[in-house]
């Protein structure tokens, strides 16, 4: 379940661009660079408050499980949320829960379903899916409907200054016309901008320039679906929602606001417009938007048979860490291609680098009370290059890079039997830092211990049993047997066996 809602204290002004450790080999320390999607430059990145920075990421709508896509979005996000903190920075994360939308209404009446009861399962698969994927939780997980009271104060406001519209369907609008600066992210020129009209759908076409609505007056589609307010029982647009819960948490304006290209326009676009009509003052500094997941090169889709969830890929063996790596592999900016033999490239690579963990620790067993100083410059080196990767607009080919160097030249410091085990436990102590970042390396896991995925399923599958899901809970035995594991039923619950250990 998402945390309980709590106030999170605004943000104070800061200047100068900010990163809290010293230069790595006395070098000064360098700043953070993103690239900005409102102003298509890459620009140092300073927070608001010295130290800490509020970053708003649009989450799932909550009517069917996340799919490959969606995480390619969440998985860059948390690689951004690592990174803040890996350079000293104290990140309050906000992700909405959209849990009433045209589409969440549509399938819960098709499911004969409470909204309520409906969206909570799908809720509940998302934090799970999370955790099979390493993704750090966020401070705060708003759900919309738990803020209806906020979004009407909001609409409010609007109404207040001139530039919403009750229509005659008794819903509210929001005129574009009285926003001269709406089309500032995507850029929209004038000649665009004459659409007219006005679009009540949630979701319309990247085409269509009209009005849209903030309030949606009831109607018989709607079912039980509806709150009152002064214009009428209803409900809220879905581009109002996230406006009115990252002010709620994050102030009138915040650091960071990520997403998918394909909330560029309209949602985040419109999200610009009502916030800054609401308050008079600028809604978000900086954007970051990561591109499109194509599969074997193809846009992903049902009817092309290559859409997939995670569950869908868990079924066929694959594991959270492997599709992590995957998912992280290829710059946000860029589109990332999935491919099954990219997966298996995957497990090659981390099965590589457990094996020079396992070296590593083998070696710690070497006599050696400090590490040689060659040792302290090579590890603070790579240190350096990962961090400066990070720092380039999360230049992951550039962070993977010092990763694999530093494999490199510690793989040929043990194959000369010149490493103690004091160069050992540094270099091991390096990897638990950087893998603060990459959440791949299991650094500490023990041969036999069950990793963090298996012991995912093992949970599932309790999980499954307990709401006697039992076909649910056959595949999922089913698949830890593919990875080699056993899972036994005592009275203090679930044991993980390793087959053959």
């Amino acid at each position: 379940m998402p945390p309980d809602k709590k106030p999170i204290p605004p943000q104070l002004g800061g200047t100068g661009p900010y990163c809290s450790t010293t230069g790595p080999l006395g070098k000064p320390p360098m700043p953070l660079h993103f690239h900005n999607s409102l102003t298509r430059r890459t620009e140092p990145f300073a927070p608001m408050q010295p130290g800490q920075v509020g970053l708003y990421t649009c989450g799932p709508t909550v009517y069917n499980f996340a799919h490959i896509g969606n995480f390619r979005a969440y998985a860059f996000e948390d690689l951004l949320r690592r990174t803040l903190a890996f350079c000293g920075l104290k990140v309050t994360q906000v992700m909405n829960l959209t849990d009433v939308d045209d589409k969440t209404i549509r399938d819960s009446r098709q499911a004969g379903l409470p909204l309520a009861v409906f969206t909570q399962r799908f809720k509940d698969a998302f934090f799970l899916d999370l955790d099979a994927l390493r993704i750090e939780r966020a401070e705060v997980y708003p759900a919309a409907t738990d803020h209806i009271p906020e979004m009407i104060v909001l609409i409010q406001t609007l109404l207040d200054k001139g530039v919403a519209y009750v229509g005659d369907d008794r819903s509210v609008y929001f005129s574009i016309a009285k926003c001269p600066r709406y089309g500032q992210l995507v850029h929209l020129q004038p000649e665009q901008m004459r659409g007219g009209g006005r679009v009540k759908n949630d979701e319309y076409a990247k085409e269509s320039v009209a009005d849209f609505a903030l309030w949606k007056a009831w109607d018989a589609a709607d079912g039980d679906v509806k709150w009152d307010s002064p214009w009428g029982p209803g409900r809220p647009g879905w581009h109002i929602e996230c406006s009115a819960m990252s002010m709620e948490y994050l102030g009138p304006t915040f650091d960071l606001h990520t997403g998918g290209v394909d909330n560029m326009f309209p949602h985040h676009e419109d999200e610009i417009a009502q916030s800054e009509a609401a308050n008079g003052v600028q809604f978000v500094r900086c954007w970051l938007h990561c591109a499109h997941l194509m599969v074997n090169g193809e846009k992903m889709s049902k009817s092309a048979g290559n859409f997939f969830t995670l569950r869908d890929l868990l079924a066929k063996g694959w594991n959270g860490r492997e599709l992590r790596w995957v998912l992280l592999g290829c710059h946000y900016r860029q589109s990332l291609n999935f491919t099954f033999q990219g997966l298996a490239d995957a497990r090659t690579t981390l099965a590589r680098l457990d094996d020079f963990i396992g070296r590593l620790r083998e070696a710690q067993a070497r006599p050696g009370a400090a590490a040689a100083p060659e040792t302290t410059a090579r590890l603070e080196q790579a240190v350096a290059e990962f961090q400066a990767g990070l720092e380039d607009d999360l230049n992951i080919s550039a962070t993977l890079a010092a990763l694999f160097n530093l494999v490199r030249d510690l793989n040929k410091a043990l194959d000369g039997n010149v490493f103690s085990g004091a160069d050992a436990r540094a270099a091991l102590a390096t990897l638990r830092r950087l893998d603060t970042v990459l959440a791949t390396l299991d650094v500490d896991r023990a041969d036999d211990e069950a990793p963090a995925d298996i012991r995912q399923l093992a949970d599932d599958r309790l999980a499954a049993r307990k709401a006697k899901d039992f076909a649910r809970a056959d595949t999922l035995r089913q698949q830890l047997t593919t990875r080699g594991w056993t899972v036994e039923d005592t009275p203090a619950g679930p044991r993980l066996k390793k087959i053959g250990g």
